[in-house]
C-alpha cells in the first residue's frame, strides 16, 4: 500500500507541474508534451511488437482512447482548482466501483461523494464554470474505463507492450493539437523539460504500476489507491501552485476520499468467511494425511 500511496503522489506532483505547464504553452501543448514524451520512452523500455489479432488491435485503440481522454483534466485544471478538478475525476472510478460491487454500503459511500462535491461551492456564491466541471468528469469516466482496459491488456500480456502501443496512439490523436496551437514554442528547452518531468511523473511511472498491479489486484482493490488523491491534489495545490482551500473545501476533499475507500475496502465480517471457506479444505487434507498414516 506504500508504494501504491508514492505512486499517487507522484502522479499528483506531476499535475501540479502540467498545471504550470499548462499556464505556459496550453493545454493543448501540455498534453503534447506528456502523451509525446511519454509514448517515446514507454516505447524505447519496452520495445513492443505490433499486435497480432483483431481484438488485441482493438484493446490497444481502446486503452489508448482512454489514455487520451483522461487528459481531459488539463484543460479542466486551468479552469477549475486542482482539488475540485480530482475531486471530480475521481467521481469515475468511484462509478466503476459501484458498477462492480452490489454492497447496499456502496449506495452510501456514492451519497457521501456526492455531498463532497456539492461541498466545494464557496460559501460566497461564487461558481466554478460548467466546461471546467464537464472536462473533468469525463476526464473521470475515460479514467474508469482506463482502469478496465488496463487490467484486460495485463491478462493478455505478460509484458508492457500494450501499455507503450495504447500510449503511442494516444500521442498520436493529442500530440497534432498541442502542435497546430503552439508549433514551435514546444521545442524550447525548459519546455521540454518540464514535459518530460510531467510525463515521468503523471503518466510512465503511475501507468506502468498500475498495469502490473491489476495483474494481481482486483480492478476495485486497485482503485483504492486514488481514494487519497484529491487530498493529495488539494496539497499539491496549496503547496506548489499557492492555491487557497477553505476548510469547508477540506471537508470535500474528504468526503471524496472517503467515499471511495468506503466503497473499495471489504468489511472485516467478509474477510472472515473468506478464511472460514478455507478451512474445510485444510481439515479434510489433514484427514487424509492421518488416514495415509493409519494405513
Amino acid at each position: 500500500m506504500q508504494r501504491g500511496g508514492g505512486r499517487r503522489h507522484r502522479a499528483v506532483l506531476g499535475e501540479a507541474i502540467g498545471k504550470q505547464l499548462s499556464s505556459t504553452v496550453g493545454a493543448p501543448g501540455a498534453v503534447a508534451l506528456r502523451l509525446g514524451s511519454a509514448a517515446v520512452i514507454l516505447l524505447l523500455v519496452y520495445r513492443p511488437s505490433l499486435p497480432r489479432s483483431r481484438t488485441d488491435v482493438v484493446l490497444v485503440l481502446g486503452f489508448g482512447t482512454a489514455i487520451a481522454g483522461m487528459n481531459l483534466i488539463y484543460p479542466a485544471l486551468l479552469l477549475l482548482p486542482m482539488g475540485l478538478a480530482s475531486a471530480l475525476q475521481l467521481l469515475g472510478p468511484i462509478t466503476l466501483s459501484l458498477l462492480t460491487s452490489r454492497r447496499l454500503r456502496d449506495a452510501g459511500c456514492a451519497i457521501v461523494a456526492g455531498c463532497g462535491v456539492w461541498l466545494f461551492r464557496t460559501p460566497h456564491g461564487a461558481r466554478f464554470p460548467l466546461s471546467g466541471v464537464l472536462l473533468a468528469l469525463a476526464a473521470g469516466a475515460a479514467m474508469a474505463a482506463y482502469l478496465l482496459l488496463s487490467k484486460k491488456a495485463g491478462a493478455r500480456n505478460t509484458g508492457g507492450g500494450p501499455l507503450a502501443l495504447a500510449v503511442a496512439w494516444a500521442a498520436a490523436l493529442m500530440v497534432p493539437l498541442g502542435v497546430v496551437d503552439q508549433r514551435t514554442e514546444l521545442l524550447a528547452p525548459r519546455v521540454l523539460l518540464a514535459g518530460v518531468a510531467v510525463a515521468v511523473l503523471s503518466a510512465v511511472l503511475p501507468y506502468s504500476l498500475e498495469l502490473a498491479a491489476l495483474r494481481r489486484l482486483p480492478t476495485r482493490t486497485v482503485g483504492v489507491l486514488t481514494s487519497l488523491e484529491p487530498a493529495n491534489a488539494g496539497l499539491a495545490g496549496v503547496l506548489v501552485l499557492d492555491e487557497h482551500l477553505s476548510g469547508v473545501q477540506w471537508a470535500a476533499l474528504a468526503c471524496v476520499g472517503a467515499a471511495s475507500a468506503g466503497t473499495l475496502v471489504r468489511p472485516e465480517r467478509n474477510r472472515g468467511r473468506a478464511a472460514a471457506n478455507t478451512k474445510p479444505s485444510t481439515s479434510t487434507a489433514d484427514d487424509n494425511a492421518r488416514g495415509h498414516g493409519a494405513a
